[in-house]
């Protein structure tokens, strides 16, 4: 079994893959539970267009969303040279730039399952709230969010998921340096170009699948729970 001991430059991946994940996941969700209650419960004109928006990166190239980041958030870039100047934070070529570009495809996942569990949740239920003087922020803190939990769990496992097996828009966007940008995706991606690297691309292929499918089951796990304490409450 001496095959599957990874080297250090393994584990590095491995570590930046789900520091990259994590944190696209929680910087992403505050936004997606915004986005997911406007487009459920919002009527307004464009809202077909907010919508179309919200769910491009799932049509389009992964290339093409980590060009287009590249293009706002480089150095040179309009919103990427003003964080630099004035906050010091710096995307393009980043292990942040990789969490962006992570986030940005996988929102569309995460609010898509947050809106569904909005969507089912029961009118009747808030409406009963706010006739006993909950205000609006109070009724969705309480009935709301408590109800839409499960999706909310849901949506989080889905976009760290996808976030672990991001491979174009990031290696596009923030290229793929060892230690600094180099994923899991783009680490197994540099040894299928070199030889003798199957033995490694398999490897970190292995911790790959497992990690996902831990992710899985952690969610299926969570969401029956939550969905238990509601019925409960």
């Amino acid at each position: 079994m001496d095959w599957l001991i990874l080297s250090d430059a393994e584990w590095t991946a491995i570590r930046l893959s789900l520091r990259v994940s994590f944190v696209a996941m929680f910087a992403s969700l505050p936004l997606a539970i915004g986005v997911a209650l406007i487009l459920a419960r919002g009527r307004f004109w464009g809202k077909a267009v907010v919508n179309g928006i919200v769910h491009l990166p799932l049509v389009l190239p992964p290339v093409v969303t980590g060009f287009l980041l590249l293009i706002l958030f480089g150095k040179r870039g309009p919103i990427g040279a003003f964080l630099a100047e004035y906050t010091g934070l710096v995307f393009s070529f980043r292990w942040t730039g990789a969490a962006l570009a992570c986030a940005i495809m996988a929102f569309p996942l995460m609010v898509r399952s947050i809106r569904l569990s909005i969507e089912a949740v029961d009118r009747r239920l808030e409406q009963a709230a706010a006739t006993l003087g909950a205000g609006p922020v109070w009724v969705f803190l309480t009935v709301t969010l408590p109800l839409v939990l499960p999706g909310i769990i849901a949506g989080m496992i889905l976009a760290f998921a996808k976030a672990m097996g991001e491979f174009g828009a990031t290696i596009t966007f923030v290229s793929n340096i060892p230690g600094e940008t180099q994923t899991l995706s783009s680490a197994i991606y540099t040894f299928t170009q070199v030889p003798g690297g199957d033995a490694g691309a398999f490897r970190l292929t292995i911790f790959s699948i497992v990690i996902s499918m831990a992710a899985l089951m952690v969610s299926e796990v969570l969401a029956n729970l939550a969905a238990k304490k509601v019925d409960v409450a």
